[in-house]
């Protein structure tokens, strides 16, 4: 089965350069906010989906919950291993696999960490699979960016320099896709790698989270919690529940 293009970028270190500059107080913001309004109790279990190196996974962990870690590039999951505890564990893992059934409190999808795949049944079959790993009554939270403000923002090419790499990024909106193209030398060496992420829309998740067995109570738009406003909101966070 040939590999997709997120089985690469995400396990190059070239992809850590590039978001090197992702942001712990942000990310600690956002937990802080997103703890008080869900108030989880003491002992919540909480999975962290596609986690990345794991920064949101260690802040929960640090205010006491029972965190695991899934991600699909081993070169991530082998950094974060090193914060394990016995409430904090980090597992390769592709999210549209089952994982543990009825067995969390809280699931977390952050920082557009979703809209990798081909179809919306694979991504369907994906927010299935969140649900089936959550308790009865437990959270999934997604965090996505808001669309439409992306679109109409999208600053079409780019140069970044880091760590001596001048990274060339062109972005454009192709089928229904955000595409990122990232082309740079290193020693000498030409590499070309692609970001494909679908646009989706709250509409969109709306109907996705139906088909999965779920339903949205509540959306902001920012990591402040304020309420999700299509036109102006930088992000879009769903709060959800199984049906």
């Amino acid at each position: 089965m040939q590999r997709k293009w997120f089985q690469y970028w995400f396990n190059s270190p070239y992809y850590h350069i590039l978001y090197q500059q992702r942001n712990d107080a942000e990310a600690e913001f956002f937990i802080d906010n997103l703890t008080k309004y869900l108030n989880p109790e003491a002992d919540s279990k909480m999975l962290d989906i596609a986690c990345g190196k794991g920064r949101h996974s260690i802040y929960l962990n640090k205010k006491g919950f029972d965190v695991t870690g899934i991600d699909l590039s081993e070169q991530s999951i082998k950094y974060a291993k090193q914060f394990e505890n016995n409430k904090l564990h980090f597992l390769v893992h592709d999210m549209r696999r089952l994982f543990y059934i009825n067995y969390f409190d809280v699931a977390l999808n952050l920082f557009t960490s979703f809209g990798y795949f081909d179809t919306e049944k694979e991504h369907v079959n994906a927010l299935k699979t969140f649900r089936k790993c959550l308790k009865a009554d437990g959270t999934l939270v997604v965090d996505y960016f808001n669309t439409e403000k992306i679109i109409r923002n999208l600053n079409h090419c780019e140069a970044k320099s880091l760590d001596g790499i001048t990274f060339n990024i062109t972005k454009n909106v192709v089928d229904g896709k955000i595409i990122k193209k990232i082309n740079f030398d290193d020693k000498g060496k030409i590499y070309n790698f692609e970001e494909r992420v679908q646009a989706f829309s709250f509409a969109d998740f709306e109907r996705m989270l139906i088909k999965a067995g779920m339903v949205v109570q509540k959306a902001f738009g920012s990591y402040l919690l304020d309420d999700f406003d299509e036109s102006n909101s930088d992000r879009l966070i769903l709060i959800c529940k199984k049906a």
